[in-house]
C-alpha cells in the first residue's frame, strides 16, 4: 500500500491539506487567524518541499520530513488542547479547535508512514 515510491505523494498531499486549512482558517475570521495562513502556508510549502525532494530521489528529505511532522504533531496536540479548553470554558473557537484537531489527525496518520518509509530502504 504505501512503499517508498510513493511516499512523496502523501508528504505533498499532507502540504497541500495544510495550506487548505491555513487557508479556511484565516478566512473564518482574519483578523485574528493570520497565524492560520502564516503557519498553513509555511509548513504546507515546507511539505511539498520535503515531498518532491523525496520524489527526486533524495532519501534524508524522508527523516526531514518525519522530523518536521513530529513538531507539527506536538505544536498541534498542544493547540488543540488550549482550543478546546477554550471552546468548554465558554469561548467561540470552535472553528479554530475543529481546523486544528484536523492537522493533528491528518499529523498523527502521516507519521507511521513516514516512520516506515525512514526505516525500510526500498
Amino acid at each position: 500500500m504505501f512503499t517508498n515510491m510513493n511516499a512523496w505523494k502523501i508528504v505533498v498531499a499532507y502540504g497541500v491539506f495544510l495550506i487548505a486549512v491555513g487557508l479556511v482558517g484565516y478566512a473564518s475570521n482574519p483578523e485574528k487567524a493570520k497565524t492560520a495562513l502564516i503557519s498553513g502556508g509555511l509548513f504546507g510549502g515546507l511539505s511539498i518541499g520535503w515531498g518532491i525532494l523525496m520524489a527526486k530521489g533524495f532519501s534524508w528529505a524522508r527523516w526531514g520530513a518525519l522530523a518536521m511532522t513530529g513538531f507539527l504533531t506536538l505544536i498541534f496536540g498542544w493547540r488543540t488542547w488550549a482550543s478546546w479548553a477554550a471552546v468548554f470554558a465558554g469561548e467561540p473557537k470552535q472553528t479554530a479547535a475543529i481546523l486544528i484537531s484536523s492537522m493533528l489527525v491528518a499529523s498523527l496518520v502521516l507519521l507511521p508512514f513516514l516512520l516506515r518509509a525512514c526505516v525500510t530502504r526500498r
